[in-house]
């Protein structure tokens, strides 16, 4: 049975590769949830028909026994990255990455690309700093400056194609794991390599595999927490979707490690497509012989379930995540006893994230050695983040453990915006990281290592991986109480400091961004954020208060001039905004003053106007018909 699977691994991987190299091309749609949105199948099926018709041998599928030279293999994969840039095509050998294709774009890419060898270069990416032309990944700053390891098959192989995937080493760290390795040699080689868990805790992976292996044996459990909930974060999600059979792979390997016979994914229901292509790989390696049992030839067995979450963000715990699966009120429980322990129906069950997983078949097949070569001694390997706000190049991207903040918003990320998306790196304000659960990184923090010892230095966490920029044009205060409104609402109500705390918590926000706030305000609210830190049961509780203190702390001159001088710096709370008509804009055409339905404007025609901000009720009307963009305030 082994010597079968062996083979089949092998015969697999040397079919695939050789009827690949048929093809004088190879053209690769970005198939992820951000470009799908944007039209990426309608590029698809247009290079499909379009090229059929004109007498091109473009082929969506590999034919095994088609022994003919064709001129191009046309695929989709997983998620690029580059979201802001997509739809994205690329072209290989070429070289070549389109950016924002559309269904209208094929003709020109078929008749200057596919026929005649030259770039259509209005569809290559420009440098907004320096309009430089970039004809592919090696040339664009995006992707050049990265180190992309977990992420790096996700946008290049076809996410639903099992053969695809064993055609680039997928498996054959599984397979090695079940007929070379003993259950403490996997452990061992994961505590080597240093893999922390990615879901933001970053507790050492292999000593978490090692404390569920030396339970008795019996029944085990590996679980994938898929359920991704922080606002802005997707980087699970697109490695569920690009790559799933390496999740698997993953989950296998805990398996062999820990004596586990089954497992669970865990998934937000709000990631169709993630759903349906992990659901897919599943149903794949079972088909193939490698999931179901005696896996290899072992004696093993390892069957994996894909289970949809109601979205709820307290899921992401672990406790509360098993109550779900379990068929409970997603709630967490007291700890110990830990899920090593007592996890899944009671039995010991190791939990990690989609990226933690993903790591593994790499770490068994380049050595724990390889992996410590990237990023920092005690954060060791690369991180995966998404990119998001008032920054020029959004997207997913993965950096080693230790790159600075700095290189990842100005570097990779091409600078800061302002509003109407002009660049301006002096615009710069701060950083919010792991979404709800973490904190605020500013000015004086662009040189600090991004590792988990340091952010926790400063009171901040790596979090899932949220990187929300923001620019001068950016209320604190408000940031702050999007984060609270957003905790308070995602509260299970279990304990009383998280069920109440975030509510009058979010309710002194309110009171400092519409002007009620008093004197007692600011020393309340951070006495009740330290209170609801120490006294919640399980991480949401404790990490809520975490916006508020990071920005407590690097920004209080703002919060002061909220509560004391009911201003807002930013002027973005427009409850503590003075309406006005800019002298310079308004052109005295009266239409403000006809809409006003309080007759607050006051002026003559061809005059500037003047507002009364006691009697204006700040409904908006004038704002609408003004045509010149001359008031604010409102």
């Amino acid at each position: 049975m082994s010597a079968v699977l062996e083979m089949s691994l092998e015969t697999t991987r040397a079919e695939y590769q050789a009827a690949e190299k048929r093809f004088a091309r190879r053209i690769v749609i970005c198939a992820g949830t951000g470009c799908m949105a944007n039209g990426a199948l309608k590029v698809y099926r247009a290079l499909h028909e379009q090229s059929q018709a004109q007498g091109l041998s473009l082929e969506i599928e590999l034919d095994y026994e088609d022994a003919q030279r064709k001129e191009g293999l046309l695929t989709k994969s997983g998620c690029q990255g580059f979201c802001q840039m997509g739809p994205l095509l690329s072209i290989e050998p070429d070289g070549i990455l389109y950016c924002g294709v559309k269904a209208a774009d094929v003709p020109e890419i078929i008749e200057t690309t596919l026929k005649h060898d030259q770039p259509v270069e209005r569809l290559l990416y420009r440098v907004p700093a320096t309009g430089q032309v970039c004809k592919g990944h090696h040339d664009i700053p995006f992707y050049a400056r990265q180190e992309r390891t977990v992420l790096k098959a996700c946008g290049s192989l076809d996410p639903e194609e099992l053969r695809e995937y064993i055609a680039t080493g997928g498996y054959f760290a599984a397979r090695k794991a079940f007929t070379t390795m003993t259950d403490e040699d996997v452990c061992r080689e994961i505590l080597d390599a240093g893999l922390r868990g990615r879901g933001g805790g970053g507790f050492p992976t292999g000593r978490k595999w090692e404390l569920t292996r030396i339970q008795p044996k019996g029944k085990k459990y590996v679980v994938c927490n898929g359920d991704e909930g922080d606002p802005g974060a997707f980087m699970d999600r697109s490695v569920m979707e690009g790559n799933p059979h390496a999740v698997l792979e993953g989950m296998m390997i805990c398996a062999k490690a820990i004596g586990a016979d089954e497992g669970y994914v865990y998934v937000r229901a709000e990631y169709p497509l993630a759903v349906a292509r992990v659901r897919k790989a599943v149903k794949d390696a079972e088909a193939a012989g490698i999931l179901g049992d005696h896996i290899f030839g072992s004696d093993q067995s390892f069957r994996v379930h894909v289970m949809e979450g109601a979205g709820a963000f307290v899921c992401g715990e672990e406790t509360a995540l098993l109550a779900s699966i379990e068929g409970k009120r997603g709630m967490p429980m007291p700890k110990p006893p830990f899920p090593a322990q007592s996890g899944l129906n009671g039995k010991p069950t190791v939990i990690n994230n989609v990226e933690t997983l993903a790591s593994v078949p790499l770490i068994l097949s380049k050595g724990a050695a390889w992996y410590r070569s990237m990023g920092t001694e005690k954060s060791p390997g690369t991180k995966t983040f998404a990119l998001t706000g008032h920054v020029a190049n959004t997207g997913l991207i993965e950096v080693p453990f230790g790159a600075t903040l700095r290189k990842i918003v100005f570097d990779i990320g091409g600078g800061v915006t302002r509003k109407g998306g002009a660049i301006d790196n002096q615009a710069f304000k701060a950083v919010q990281i792991g979404g709800p659960s973490g904190g605020c990184l500013t000015e004086e923090h662009l040189d600090l290592p991004m590792d988990f010892d340091s952010l926790t230095s400063i009171g901040a966490m790596v979090g899932s991986g949220g990187l929300v920029v923001m620019n001068q044009e950016t209320c604190m205060v408000q940031v702050a109480k999007f984060f609270m409104q957003f905790t308070q609402n995602e509260s299970c109500g279990k304990c009383v400091p998280c069920r109440e705390g975030t509510k009058q918590m979010l309710a002194l926000l309110d009171d400092i961004t519409e002007g009620r706030a008093t004197e007692e305000t600011l020393p309340l609210l951070e006495q009740l954020a330290r209170n609801v830190k120490i006294g919640s049961l399980c991480g949401l509780g404790k990490t809520a208060p975490n916006p508020v203190l990071s920005t407590l702390k690097h920004f209080r001159a703002e919060y002061e001039a909220h509560v004391h001088r009911k201003v807002c710096p930013s002027r973005v709370c427009k409850s503590l905004m003075t309406p006005e008509i800019d002298a310079e804009l308004c052109k005295g055409c009266t239409l403000c003053a006809k809409k006003c339905p309080v007759g607050a404007i006051h002026g003559e025609r061809k005059i500037a106007h003047t507002i009364d901000g006691f009697a204006c009720v700040r409904c908006g009307a004038c704002v609408e018909v003004c045509k010149f963009n001359a008031i604010s305030g409102i």
